[in-house]
This record gives structure tokens, C-alpha cells and sequence, in this order.
């Protein structure tokens, strides 16, 4: 392989932490279980996008761009994360945001505008027209623009979890402990090709379990589809010999609710129960799905209670404090300064 020498620019604080979760495992009666914390990443308050970016602000840098442009929905950690990388590289960002602009900022939003990106509003139908619009625009100014796929979610992006992948292993080893699961969000499909070009690059044997955040069974075939091609994608770029398919990726499809960004119980229980357990903190959309479905599938014995998970918190805390109404609806004050509780 030639991970090291493609372009790269550190943004990471790595390796991140491996922490046991004994005080959730001993609510729910097992598994033993761990958490990857890549929400300690450190760019603009972490999230694994900036393992992505690394490689991805790398290759704009090479080719002498000077504007980064990329585009999610109005509280994306993707974006937030890509604004503070263009800061950080000395370039500048643009981004498209899907809906309306709120009167007051929050959460992602607002640490968007405090990191200096210019944000496009535009609805969701419109969103690929413009994409193309305003790089057009920037080189008929002079700009050279660098265009970053939703998410992050290509060959270049996905090698940061590729290396991720040959972190976890060798922090294992240290550790001395074997993981038989892993299990993580999965959306625009970047993170979950990486982790799969690297379990096979490093000859992890557990299984890897991608929770849909935004896709249903009727998109299954079509999405694993598209993580092959991802995966195919990034070990050509590290020049890893290896031919991936839709089999070789394992997502659940049962968990996505309302809908993407809408809040259910499955959420509010997933962030009450990994806060008030072991003190961390996990997102409405993406995190707190996927550990929601962790905690149904140990709730369904999915898992042996020998076996060992690890659960990838792939950030996004900072979109909480758009989502208040929405996460304090189970629960009440009893008296100011007292916990809250789950209302009955």
C-alpha cells in the first residue's frame, strides 16, 4: 500500500481513546462492551469527518485549491467539520445548506458562521444544480475550488477510516482484547467503506454491522451497491489489491424511525441511557440511532454475552442543542437543579 505517501493534512487528534461502557453493559446484562471514541477527533469539538478530511483537504491542497465546497442538510457535521479544516488549511469554504435560514443559529449552524464559512441556502431538489453552479461561479472569479462529496464519501475521504481501522487494531493488540463487533452509523457510506477496505487490509475478524441512518430495505441493494464502489475506490487510491462487492457489507435497515433527523423514542433512550450510564454524549440523528439499534439487538441477544462489541461514535454532539424540544419531551424537572427523569 502507499497510505503514507498520498497528500495529507493532520487535523486529528489520533489515535482516539478506546473506553469499556461497564456501567450500560451491566444495565443491560452484557455483552462486554467498548466504545471508539472518534468524537474526541478534536476539530471544531470532533466527529469522524475529520479523519476524511485529512486526506481529502490533502489532495485540495496539492492541487493549489483555495476554496473548499461541500453541502448537507442545516445541522450537518460534515460541513461544520469541512469549515474548520478550510480554517485551519487557510482556505476558504462554502457551503450548501438544505431548507431555510433559521432567525437564530444553533448547534452546527452556528459554529458554521463562528468558523467563517459562506453559507447557500437551497432546497434538497435543488441542491446538485447548484453544486455545480457555484464552483462555476468561483473559477470566473479567479478561485480554484475544491468540491468535497456529501459526507466526505469517496475513495479519498473513506482512506482516513482505512488508517482508523489500522489504529483500532493496534490499540487492540496493546490492550490485549479481541473484538468479535463492531457497529456504527452508515449514511452518505464513506465511513463504513473504510472500515471494510481496512478490517481487510489488517485481517480483523469480527463482524461489522453499519446501521442505516437514512435508508430504507427498498435502497439495500442499491446502497451496499454503492459501498462497494466506495470501497473499490479507496484501495485503489492506497493501492491495496483487493475486489469488494455489496456482499461483503452487512447494514441494518430497521431503525430509521420518522425518518432522516427526526427524533424518536429510540434516540431519546439511546442519549438518556449512554449520558446518565457513562457520561457520554451521542447525537439525535446519527450516534443515538445507531446505538439505539445496539441496545434493541442486546435487547434481542443478538449477541453472546461472552462476546465483546465496540460501538464507533462517529460524533455530531453539537447538533443537540438545535434538537432541545425534541429530546427533553420524555422528561420533566422535578425542582430546579434536580436531574431529569424519564416522565412516566
Amino acid at each position: 500500500m502507499r497510505i503514507e505517501a498520498l497528500p495529507r493534512f493532520r487535523l486529528a487528534q489520533l489515535p482516539t481513546p478506546i473506553e469499556e461502557l461497564k456501567s450500560l453493559s451491566r444495565e443491560l446484562g452484557g455483552p462486554k462492551l467498548l466504545i471508539k471514541r472518534d468524537d474526541q477527533t478534536g476539530l471544531a469539538l470532533g466527529g469522524n469527518k475529520t479523519r476524511k478530511l485529512e486526506f481529502l483537504v490533502g489532495q485540495a491542497l496539492e492541487q493549489g485549491a483555495d476554496t473548499l465546497v461541500t453541502a448537507g442538510a442545516a445541522q450537518s457535521n460534515h460541513c461544520r467539520q469541512t469549515a474548520a479544516a478550510a480554517a485551519r488549511a487557510g482556505l476558504r469554504c462554502e457551503l450548501l445548506l438544505n431548507g431555510t435560514k433559521p432567525e437564530l443559529p444553533n448547534g452546527n449552524l452556528l459554529l458554521d458562521e463562528l468558523l467563517g464559512a459562506r453559507i447557500h441556502w437551497v432546497q434538497r431538489s435543488e441542491r446538485e444544480a447548484k453544486l455545480s453552479e457555484i464552483p462555476d461561479e468561483l473559477r470566473k472569479q479567479g478561485d480554484k475550488p475544491y468540491m468535497i462529496p456529501v459526507g466526505g464519501s469517496n475513495g479519498v475521504g473513506a482512506t482516513g477510516y482505512v488508517l482508523a481501522m489500522m489504529e483500532l487494531a493496534e490499540q487492540l493488540n496493546g490492550m490485549n482484547r479481541r473484538v468479535d463487533h463492531v457497529v456504527f452509523a452508515s449514511s452518505s457510506g464513506g465511513t463504513q467503506a473504510g472500515i471494510v477496505v481496512g478490517a481487510k487490509v489488517t485481517g480483523f475478524k469480527g463482524k461489522l454491522h453499519g446501521v442505516s441512518i437514512d435508508k430504507d430495505d427498498g435502497d439495500g441493494a442499491t446502497y451496499e451497491c454503492e459501498l462497494a464502489d466506495i470501497a473499490n475506490e479507496t484501495a485503489k487510491y492506497v493501492g491495496f489489491d483487493a475486489q469488494f462487492a455489496a456482499g461483503d457489507f452487512t447494514v441494518a435497515y430497521d431503525y430509521l424511525g420518522g425518518g432522516y433527523g427526526v427524533v424518536s423514542d429510540l434516540e431519546r433512550e439511546a442519549i438518556r441511557l449512554l449520558a446518565s450510564c457513562e457520561g457520554v454524549i451521542i447525537d439525535q440523528v446519527y450516534t443515538g440511532r445507531a446505538m439505539g439499534a445496539l441496545l434493541d439487538l442486546i435487547r434481542k441477544k443478538a449477541f453472546r454475552s461472552d462476546e465483546t462489541v465496540l460501538f464507533w461514535h462517529t460524533g455530531g454532539a453539537p447538533a443537540l442543542f438545535a434538537y432541545a424540544n425534541d429530546l427533553t419531551r420524555i422528561f420533566h424537572i422535578r425542582s430546579a437543579g434536580s436531574r431529569a427523569a424519564p416522565s412516566e
